[in-house]
């Protein structure tokens, strides 16, 4: 009889200690599948990075608080506004054709120039400054070929409009006009698509962009629209309705 307890015993032992480890091992499987694993630096990068809108830059200028930061597409600021300056994530030649030449990479465009303190800095897409600007750092841009303007202003009894300089020959005939001089004020901006130019409107002392088919772009709604590069390194326009806080709004008129 004392053998049989004792046989029994070990029995229930065994018994109870492989059921332990069973658990265990099931434990630590289903463990595994609720570990929250960190994502890779490559992915949160991606995941900063949203690409609503193929056409724009992954980063956009945003000034608050009087200082500028950069946002992303969906608005979320992912370099912080500390700067007096910050432009589009573009190439700088001056930097591309520095005579040392481990400095050049910074002058592609995967970095931005900003300014704070009065001091000009290359940042990377996270914000981080990769390069104090030196004059001594800074060469010529090469000589590039000017592309010839398709279109061009052109003023009559006061008013604005398009003509295209090849085909126009006389203003008394409407149909030689891209665009019937009728408004306050027009201006052709610098873009890589010359066949089809943005142009800054103006008409009843508010400000709109047209194309060259005066087909309105960006609707007459602002007291100033910029001048600049914005379209040319961005496909954006630099828009204010008060003409003291400027934000930039895409060619669907969506604010960033």
């Amino acid at each position: 009889m004392k053998n049989a307890a004792s046989v029994l015993f070990l029995f229930i032992s065994v018994f109870v200690f492989s059921q332990a480890k069973t658990v265990k091992k099931l434990s630590s499987k289903t463990g595994s599948k609720t570990v929250v694993k960190k994502l890779p630096e490559k992915a949160k990068l991606n995941s900063n990075f949203p690409i609503i809108n193929e056409e724009l830059p992954l980063l956009i200028p945003k000034k608050q608080d009087g200082k500028f930061g950069y946002v992303n597409q969906k608005g979320k600021f992912i370099i912080q506004p500390e700067y007096h300056i910050a432009v589009f994530f573009y190439e700088d030649c001056n930097l591309l054709n520095s005579p040392n030449v481990k400095l050049r990479k910074f002058g592609t465009a995967d970095y931005a120039t900003v300014e704070k303190d009065e001091i000009s800095y290359r940042v990377d897409r996270t914000g981080k400054r990769v390069y104090q600007y030196k004059q001594s750092d800074l060469a010529k841009c090469p000589h590039k070929e000017y592309v010839q303007q398709l279109f061009q202003v052109y003023t009559m009894n006061g008013f604005f409009g398009i003509i295209e300089k090849a085909t126009f020959e006389n203003p008394y005939d409407y149909k030689q006009f891209k665009i019937y001089p009728q408004y306050d004020y027009l201006f052709i901006l610098e873009g890589d698509d010359v066949a089809n130019p943005m142009i800054i409107a103006s008409k009843n002392n508010v400000f709109g962009v047209v194309d060259v088919n005066g087909k309105v772009i960006i609707p007459f709604e602002y007291s100033d629209i910029k001048r600049n590069f914005s379209w040319k390194l961005g496909k954006m326009f630099e828009v204010s309705k008060d003409s003291k806080n400027y934000y930039y709004v895409d060619s669907q008129n969506k604010t960033y």
